[in-house]
């Protein structure tokens, strides 16, 4: 069984400015820190909340790389959810689950003409590792069942339905588009179907 092994209130977002509770959580069987981060006491209204499932990025949440989106959908999900509420799953499955060092050495791949789902396959991966089982298990840990999801990713919909969420919203992110990740954004949504908002 899932629970919360700690909650820790404390301030996040660009100019570390938002409020926000940190969580950890005992019972998750992969042996992954993943953590929650609660705003506004979102898990203590009677609604379905704003949930984003965000997983791992260090090269685009920390670095800011220009070859994702990762660390844009990421500050954008933080400013809404200031100002609305809401839960972030970080989610320790980098690089759709391959791995820091494997994600580093498709990136090598794409410089060679590859797209990014090209080069996992070539590098003996599937196109999506992610399990989204323990983000079910969290979310029902803090007593959410129902939820309004922030993607443009129908796999994150798919998955989490079958695991008995129930989904009342897909709110999707922008798309952020920047010099060197034109074509990473057009592979996401010609092969992994991703609705992008085009401002």
């Amino acid at each position: 069984m899932v629970n919360v092994r700690a909650r820790v209130p404390f301030k996040v977002g660009l100019k570390s400015n938002i409020a926000a509770d940190l969580l950890s959580f005992n019972g998750l069987e992969s042996g992954k820190e993943h953590v929650a981060l609660i705003f506004q006491n979102a898990d203590e209204r009677t609604e379905p909340p704003l949930v984003r499932m965000h997983s791992e990025c260090l090269t685009g949440d920390v670095f800011h790389s220009s070859r994702c989106d990762c660390g844009e959908q990421l500050d954008e999900t933080i400013e809404k959810m200031g100002q609305e509420g809401g839960v972030l799953l970080y989610l320790r499955q980098e690089g759709r689950g391959i791995g820091l060092y494997n994600k580093i050495d498709a990136y090598e791949l794409q410089s060679q003409g590859m797209n990014t789902y090209e080069a996992n396959n070539h590098l003996g991966f599937g196109d999506d590792l992610r399990d989204f089982t323990e983000a079910a298990l969290m979310l029902r840990a803090l007593g959410m069942n129902a939820i309004r999801l922030i993607t443009n990713n129908p796999k994150k919909i798919r998955e989490l339905e079958a695991l008995g969420i129930v989904i009342t919203e897909v709110v999707g992110t922008k798309a952020h588009v920047k010099d060197g990740n034109e074509s990473y954004l057009k592979t996401k949504a010609s092969h992994g179907k991703h609705r992008f908002h085009f401002d």
